[in-house]
């Protein structure tokens, strides 16, 4: 592309964004991007916008074209904040610009962008954002950019760019008149070891503009035009030729959540990319498949009910009636007007849903002159909240228009130290199940997704209220986990880094097979200790105690382990190796579903450090966050990576089927697994058992109620 071609574009681009702020913004959807550019980030086509995406969504999308492949997970983590992370596969790439080319490599590394300005009537949005805000800088660059709505088909942004975004047609950095050490950028020769902010180059260096603009004929079809100010001087001339600064894409949208593009890239490569995403908010199954609830009996309608709720007959149709919603009754007492009932729930992954239900199977069992019921919820046998209602209220309010909201403001929930009596026949219980399994690893860079799957037998038996005895064994059909071949390089006990080596142990594994006691030793306080084959690759003996109040946003833990390391191959030996750990723990519920924990104290390597969580929860139970830990392990020492850093997924199987389902699917993904900062799994923790069943969980979700 010609130099005056060039200019032709940026000035009409800057002229068209100059010219904005004397045009109202348009109807139509303002707020929301049209679509992902190929690093996964909302925006055109190799750039970014200023636009997110809808609140909540979860994306993973797949681009290629000559010799680049790059698969993004983003979430839009909130209406302005979106975070991505990024692998990528590059062949014939140099080391750095200027250096020697390499076969290929596989690059891991996140990006953030924040919306620090809405769109206006006549103000364009605006967004600040880092690519490669931890990993080894290949993608690193920086930027502001602004994008308006010029009509309901039309948008245009305009941006400007640093570090890769600021290598072509680039210019002296007008953050210079600040401090003159932003004109300079550190160029690296090598890409270490990885996992570094290197924060002292955000913002440094050369500036340039790009820009873009979209046009929406309809909702199914997106056609884009850009001017790109990233030189790859990495790849140009060796994976592809970059001849020109213009890129030109187009978008079909299948359905709304799948986006086929095409693009044509810097006038020499035609590149594909396809997006699916999806949002929590939205189950595939709409309001789900459950079967319909009970329905309220009024006591006009009861007759020949015993008041003696100490006859056996009684607490037999209870249980009975309790049993057909997948509930279980632990116990059941009287006292004056109130009937208190005990229950387990295996089934509602709402403990609301559970508490409604049952609920209104009281009402056609409780004698006439019972006023109210209260209903104790357990986990794992001990009681963890109270929740009294009245009656009447359940009789006149099952079919109010805003029954929910009514029947909640006369409810009371409370802690509920205490069990009843165990005579509701529940213990001893045993429970078994067949299920399938699969097992993945990341970013291997032999092959950078291997599977197993095959079958798993899990089996519980409780021969009273808080002692729970369980065990998993996994057999394995087919995969490739055993097929990795590279050994642990780590300087430090090899307590993760040799994980591999169980998979090549074999076939059939027994990865749990515990005794576990929970018990409430105080108000607001629950306990836990687990003694036996803890994970795969540890046993030992794990402690822990909770304060949880019901309505409190704060709770405190902590945690005291002996473990002792697994054989590779036998499901009952150990290896030489034995450590104590432990962490204390704290636990914020944030506005909005965001959950922030940092847990302190000792890992399995023996190194001491802390672990910052972040994740936002959804009411029905999808959960998607962020972690980082830091020791006294050096980079060095760490090696690849640098520390451990991750992305956590719980994805509940009931927002899938549409059937209630306690169980979910936790996934973790990690750009790299090493033995620093390395924890214990221990099946059970307290903070995650109890607190589904507290007051602050029951409010956010009391539409379930009347489910």
């Amino acid at each position: 592309m010609s130099r005056p071609s060039k200019a032709i574009f940026l000035i009409s681009s800057l002229g068209l964004l100059a010219g904005l702020s004397g045009l109202p913004a348009a109807a139509g959807p303002t707020g929301t991007a049209w679509g992902y550019n190929s690093y996964g980030v909302p925006g055109l086509i190799d750039m970014p916008g200023a636009f997110g995406r809808e609140d909540g969504e979860l994306s993973y999308g797949v681009s290629h074209f000559q010799n680049q492949t790059r698969h993004a997970l983003t979430f839009q983590i909130s209406e302005r904040f979106s975070a991505s992370f990024r692998y990528a596969l590059l062949y014939n790439i140099r080391r750095h610009p200027g250096g020697t080319v390499g076969p290929y490599r596989y690059d891991r590394s996140f990006s953030v962008q924040y919306r620090f300005l809405d769109e206006g009537s006549y103000r364009p949005a605006f967004a600040v954002g880092i690519n490669d805000i931890v990993g080894t800088g290949i993608y690193g660059g920086e930027y502001v950019v602004a994008s308006k709505t010029l009509s309901p088909q039309l948008r245009a942004s305009l941006g400007l760019g640093w570090g890769r975004l600021g290598s072509h047609g680039g210019f002296s950095n007008p953050l210079g008149v600040l401090a003159s050490r932003f004109k300079t950028r550190r160029m690296r020769t090598s890409d270490g070891l990885g996992g570094s902010f290197n924060a002292g180059e955000w913002f440094h260096g050369d500036a340039a503009f790009f820009g873009g603009l979209e046009w929406r004929p309809n909702d199914r079809w997106r056609l884009v035009a850009e001017y790109s100010s990233d030189d790859y001087a990495r790849e140009d001339g060796a994976a592809f030729d970059r001849r020109s600064p213009l890129n030109f894409g187009v978008d079909y949208h299948h359905n709304d959540r799948t986006t086929l593009s095409a693009r044509y890239l810097y006038g020499s490569e035609l590149g594909l990319q396809v997006t699916y995403a999806l949002n929590p908010k939205q189950p595939r199954m709409g309001s789900g498949l459950d079967a319909a609830p009970p329905p309220v009996v009024p006591r006009a309608g009861l007759a020949g009910q015993s008041p003696d709720l100490d006859d056996s007959a009684l607490i037999a149709a209870v249980r009975t009636a309790l049993d057909k919603e997948g509930l279980s009754l632990h116990g059941l007492a009287r006292d004056g007007d109130t009937l208190r009932i005990q229950i387990g729930n295996d089934r509602y992954p709402i403990a609301a849903q559970a508490t409604g239900r049952a609920a209104r199977a009281l009402t056609g069992l409780a004698p006439a002159h019972v006023e109210r019921f209260e209903i104790r919820l357990t986990e794992k046998g001990m009681p963890v909240s109270s929740v009294l209602l009245r009656r009447a209220d359940l009789e006149a309010l099952e079919f109010h228009p805003v029954a929910s909201d009514l029947m909640r403001a006369r409810t009371r929930i409370a802690d509920a130290p205490q069990s009843l009596a165990p005579n509701g026949g529940h213990f001893p219980a045993f429970t078994a199940a067949l299920e399938p399994y699969v097992t993945p690893s990341f970013f291997d860079p032999d092959s950078p997704l291997r599977i197993d799957a095959g079958a798993a037998a899990t089996a519980r038996y409780e021969p009273m209220a808080g002692l729970v005895f369980s065990g998993r064994l996994q057999q394995k059909l087919a995969g490739n986990l055993d097929k990795t071949i590279r050994p642990s390089t780590s300087v430090l006990p090899h307590v993760r880094s040799d994980g591999y080596l169980y998979a090549k142990g074999s076939d059939t594994s027994l990865t749990e097979l515990t005794a576990a006691w929970y018990l409430r030793p105080g108000r607001d306080l629950y306990g836990r200790v687990t003694f036996g084959l803890l994970e795969q690759m540890y046993g030992g003996v794990s402690s822990e105690l909770l304060w949880k109040p019901q309505n409190s946003r704060l709770a405190l833990g902590a945690e005291v382990n002996w473990t002792k390391q697994r054989a590779f191959d036998d499901m009952f030996g150990f290896r030489d190796y034995d450590v104590a750990t432990g962490h204390v723990s704290a636990y914020y519920q944030f506005d909005g579903g965001f959950m922030g924990q940092i847990d302190v104290g000792r890992y399995l390597a023996g190194d001491t450090g802390a672990t910052l969580t972040l994740a936002r929860e959804f009411d029905n139970g999808w959960k998607i966050g962020a972690f980082a830990t830091l020791t006294n392990v050096s980079s060095e020492d760490f090696g690849e990576g640098s520390f451990d850093k991750g992305i956590s997924l719980t994805i509940p199987i009931d927002w899938i089927t549409g059937k209630p389902e306690r169980r979910a699917i936790n996934t973790t993904i990690r750009p790299v697994q090493r033995d620093g900062g390395a924890r214990l799994s221990v099946p059970g923790r307290l903070y995650e058992t109890v607190r589904g069943q507290q007051a602050s969980a029951l409010d956010a979700s009391w539409g379930r109620f009347w489910k």
